[in-house]
């Protein structure tokens, strides 16, 4: 993701527990608010928002030891044209890149089908582009959405 242009960027820097997702979603519903978007298009990211940081808050740091600091930071930015919002999830958690797990089939009825995935199968469905890498020793997931016409 080096090559997305970042304007205006914020973050907050949280302990990844659940405790602390309404800081997180106050926080884009902030930053969404100053960029003038509305509010059904406010909730739509913030529920895709949701589901991205209560998976690392349950699943990052899981495996690993207790001297590992648990921590989850979200920063949020602007295209160049200012259109697109871009939130950027950050965690040292295991290595687990969500978009390589293949979708559900959602055709079948939901005791047919396999626990999980769900979730980001919504957010890849809600956002315009969902873009993941390791870099490092970090997960880096980044949700775009254009929030202007």
């Amino acid at each position: 993701m080096k090559d997305i242009v970042e304007i205006n960027r914020k973050e907050i820097v949280v302990d990844a527990v659940l405790d602390e997702l309404d800081n997180v979603t106050d926080y884009i519903s902030e930053y969404l608010a100053e960029m003038g978007c509305s509010t059904p298009m406010e909730i739509k990211i913030c529920i895709a928002c949701e589901e991205i940081f209560v998976n690392i808050a349950n699943y990052a740091y899981k495996e690993m030891g207790p001297e590992v600091p648990r921590l989850a930071c979200v920063s949020l930015s602007r295209d160049p044209s200012g259109d697109n919002v871009q939130i950027t999830f950050r965690d040292k958690g295991i290595f687990y890149n969500p978009l390589a797990r293949e979708d559900p089939d959602i055709t079948l009825k939901a005791e047919e089908r396999q626990i999980g995935g769900l979730g980001i199968f919504m957010v890849k469905k809600s956002m315009d582009k969902v873009l993941y890498e390791r870099d490092g020793d970090e997960n880096v997931l980044m949700l775009i959405k254009k929030v202007k016409d």
